[in-house]
């Protein structure tokens, strides 16, 4: 009988200490839950507010500028003065235009500060008027980089940062490790290293495998010579192949953007109108002729008159940040880090 009593006993104290020790625990992680959520929501509403503050609008579109040769006298159209190109870069700088390469852009990897825009620069075929390194290692004078370079120093924020879109020309190279040097050096300087294919053909009157081989030749070489597997791949002359995915995807390459040599900005990567097989760059040239409407001035004028369509960062990259009235533009993947104020 003791043995049952103390027993008894025993089972209603347990029970006691069970449900004393029980209750309290869960009531703290409730409040701790709901502080942390009422936390949340402050951090929430502060960020938004801070997006509203510089008028973010990450859904904005953005200038994606083709260039070529870098040259004191130009022979085409395409060409440009070292002064026509640093008078360009300075109003980039000015405008609070940020550069980001192709593959930052294609990836959503935009980080700029707020309140700036991101601008692409491009550039077509390898020319050594692009870059050329002296004996020391230095971007000989009035070369596309020099200049960049020039510019950055001159104005904080202003990153030196290009996508160079390789031929087999190679900046005119044509000993190995030289091709490997000049690589290498815009690797490990910041330039992103695009595919050009390797003897710039219209790909619109090539078969599969010969797309293919264009592509996938010198994509190889690339990374090769400098342990850089392209993300993107500028077209030729702007042309698709007969079946435009060939270009993005192939036996030896895994392309994340096709960049053509359209007229117009680009739509921004989180928005439901950006074609990642399809993006459409804009003529480096003055307002002329045709280009009085549909190059890289026109469209600098077109974009600081209208605000509101242009790219404008919140200045953190975990967030998209844009009006509330854009939500319907927004690409499902990225509602995760969707930020509407």
């Amino acid at each position: 009988m003791r043995l049952r009593f103390i027993g008894g006993v025993g089972a209603v104290a347990v029970a006691v200490i069970v449900s004393g020790c029980g209750s309290e625990p869960v009531t703290q992680v409730k409040d701790a839950k709901a502080d942390s959520a009422a936390k949340q929501q402050l951090f929430k509403a502060a960020q938004a507010k801070a997006a509203a503050a510089v008028k973010a609008n990450e859904l904005g579109q953005v200038p994606v500028l083709m260039y070529h040769r870098i040259v004191d006298k130009p022979g085409t159209t395409d060409d440009r003065t070292p002064a026509q190109f640093r008078t360009e870069l300075e109003r980039l700088a000015k405008e609070n235009y940020v550069p980001v390469t192709a593959a930052e852009f294609v990836t959503g990897k935009i980080d700029i500060p707020a309140g700036k825009h991101p601008v692409v620069l491009t550039f077509d075929d390898s020319s050594p008027s692009q870059l050329t390194l002296d004996a020391m290692g230095t971007p000989k004078a009035n070369t596309a980089v020099a200049i960049m370079r020039e510019v950055a120093a001159k104005h904080s924020g202003f990153r030196p940062v290009a996508t160079f879109y390789i031929t087999r020309d190679m900046f005119g190279k044509h000993v190995r490790e030289e091709q490997a040097q000049t690589l290498l050096w815009l690797k490990s300087n910041g330039f992103d290293l695009g595919n050009h294919t390797r003897d710039h053909y219209n790909l619109r009157a090539r078969t599969h495998d010969q797309v293919e081989e264009q592509i996938g030749s010198i994509g190889k070489e690339i990374n090769e010579l400098a342990g850089v597997k392209p993300v993107t791949i500028a077209l030729p002359y702007g042309v698709q192949p007969r079946k435009k995915e060939w270009a993005a995807r192939g036996k030896s390459y895994h392309h994340q953007g096709v960049f053509l040599a359209g007229y117009t900005p680009a739509a921004s990567p989180f928005s439901k109108s950006f074609d990642a097989l399809g993006i459409p760059r804009i003529r480096a040239m003055d307002k002329k002729g045709d280009c009085a409407q549909f190059c890289s001035t026109a469209w600098l004028d077109w974009l600081k008159a209208n605000p509101d369509m242009r790219y404008t960062s919140d200045g953190d990259p975990s967030t998209v940040a844009y009006p509330k009235f854009k939500n319907p533009f927004l690409r499902a993947s990225y509602k995760a880090k969707a930020l509407a104020y």
